[in-house]
């Protein structure tokens, strides 16, 4: 007798002991609610809210998130077989494509160039951009970038050994 209760009072202890259900109680969800964000995530983004870390940046001329390697690729003038990303500018354009945003390598502000007519060059200040041949990107009189007008990261090289 005394071992059958002993065997029931065990039973009884460990179900009420058991969680029975996987969702959670009001109070566990509003202290995952009111827990500190993420530090590193939130600092993150910017005042637009493009996530950095994932390589967004925040377009004027489109008004939109955009990965900082969009977009049509110039490379350096003294290094038109650049495969290094980081050393390149990217032009996006406007729909109407009478603005050019231009992201220029290791500058964190784009510049916005605009043109007047169909077929003439993009212009802010003393940087032109000029459809020839792709695009030739000047500063002044001095040709600072260059490229096809392909979009994105080309792949310039082999990866077949000759």
């Amino acid at each position: 007798m005394m071992k059958n209760i002993l065997s029931l009072l065990l039973v009884t202890l460990l179900f009420s002991s058991c969680k029975l259900t996987d969702n959670p109680s009001v109070e566990e969800a509003e202290e995952v609610a009111n827990a500190p964000k993420d530090t590193i995530a939130v600092s993150d983004k910017d005042e637009n809210g493009c996530l950095a870390s994932a390589g967004y940046v925040w377009s004027k001329v489109n008004k939109e998130c955009v990965k900082g390697f969009s977009g049509i690729q110039l490379n350096p003038a003294n290094l038109e077989a650049n495969e290094d990303e980081t050393k390149s500018a990217y032009v996006l354009f406007s729909e109407d494509v009478n603005q050019a945003e231009v992201f220029l390598p290791n500058d964190a502000n784009s510049i916005i160039l605009t043109r007047k007519s169909e077929g003439s060059p993009w212009i802010y200040q003393d940087w032109q951009l000029i459809p020839w041949k792709g695009y030739v990107l000047k500063k002044g009189e001095e040709i600072k970038f260059s490229g096809d007008a392909e979009i994105g990261h080309k792949v310039l090289g082999s990866d077949t050994e000759q």
